[in-house]
């Protein structure tokens, strides 16, 4: 099913959600020759540690999705602010109405609509507004989930989790945090895999779905 799908979209609204909620699942797209575009809407600057640039978040977005096998030139970074996307919602709107018109996708990840966080709600919720005629799915960030609908599954092999990890050891200025450890990352990928009778996946809500 998913070699139909040939131009796909991740809509983060931080650096590093994408690849926390399907690292593993972008690069297997990559490695099946499929065109990906990942959009970050912020780069949390206001939210840096001490000792850290403000732009940090920027530089690290760009080398783990480089890790992931995502080109440079598909890497599109806006600098809203912080827990503040709801505030400019309309303005995310039309530029993801931009990023439509730009390109021809014919699949689309965005935040779980059960995901509880103020910026991830706003990147859902306008980006089903935005792509409602596209397939699309939620991806999961089980530390803001409610509850998650595990609909969809990607099925995926060792070495795509371990590309998964090592794109998030590019985002240093996260410290310890621990849904960034290879354990939590590798035991998700694993629970996943055993509700689909395989070693490693990815879980999804189906929040549309074009046969």
């Amino acid at each position: 099913m998913i070699s139909k799908y040939q131009n796909i979209l991740i809509l983060a609204p931080h650096t590093d959600d994408g690849e926390l909620g399907l690292g593993g699942s972008i690069n297997y797209f990559i490695e099946q020759g499929k065109n990906v575009v990942y959009a970050a809407f912020s780069t949390a600057a206001e939210s840096i540690p001490e000792g850290f640039p403000k732009d940090i978040l920027k530089t690290e977005v760009k080398r783990a999705t480089t890790k992931l096998g995502i080109k440079e030139g598909n890497l599109i970074i806006f600098n809203y602010q912080v827990r503040k996307l709801s505030y400019v919602r309309q303005e995310i709107l039309e530029e993801l109405i931009k990023i439509r018109k730009n390109y021809n996708f014919d699949l689309v990840f965005i935040p779980s609509l059960h995901d509880i966080h103020q910026d991830h709600t706003t990147i859902a919720q306008e980006g089903l507004r935005a792509f409602k005629n596209t397939t699309l799915l939620g991806y999961e960030l089980i530390w803001n989930n409610l509850t998650f609908n595990t609909q969809g599954f990607i099925k995926l092999e060792r070495r795509h989790i371990e590309a998964k990890i090592e794109a998030l050891k590019e985002y240093k200025s996260q410290g310890a945090r621990d849904y960034l450890s290879d354990e939590f990352i590798y035991s998700l990928a694993k629970v996943r895999g055993v509700q689909v009778g395989c070693e490693f996946a990815e879980a999804f809500e189906v929040i549309r779905f074009f046969l």
